[in-house]
């Protein structure tokens, strides 16, 4: 994907203008529905991403890539799930979030939502220390 790539959106009636949206704008938009899914623990990106978290800066498109090619748009998810949780019902149900937020804030059709599940994270067994 090149860095300078725009998605324009199609031209309304109103005759005001073009709309454009970054390929980033997206990556943010899928990023905060994925997570908004019961039974993701996080997103995982990449060795830079996680590092400048740990600097302090939020990256709210971390775990998220779009691709735009002639067939459409593809996006790639990266999560990392809690034990128990199903994997088919929650690759499912952020699939249907990823679609309907980008369709509601974006008109935006996709041609292919893949959700790559790469951790299971297992919940703290030790109690709380009362001090």
């Amino acid at each position: 994907m090149e860095d300078n790539q725009i998605l324009e959106l199609e031209e309304q009636k109103s005759g005001l203008g073009k709309v454009e949206i970054s390929p980033e704008v997206i990556e943010v938009i899928a990023g905060i529905a994925a997570q908004e899914v019961e039974g993701i623990a996080t997103l995982r990106g990449s060795f830079a991403t996680d590092v400048a978290e740990r600097l302090g800066r939020k990256n709210h498109g971390k775990g998220v890539k779009v691709d735009l090619d002639e067939s459409g748009i593809i996006v790639d998810v990266s999560v990392i799930i809690v034990y128990g949780a199903s994997v088919p019902e929650v690759a499912n149900l952020v699939q249907m979030n990823i679609k309907q937020t980008l369709q509601t804030m974006t008109a935006i059709q996709l041609e292919a939502i893949n959700v790559h599940v790469v951790g299971v994270q297992f919940e703290s067994t030790e109690p709380a220390k009362d001090e």
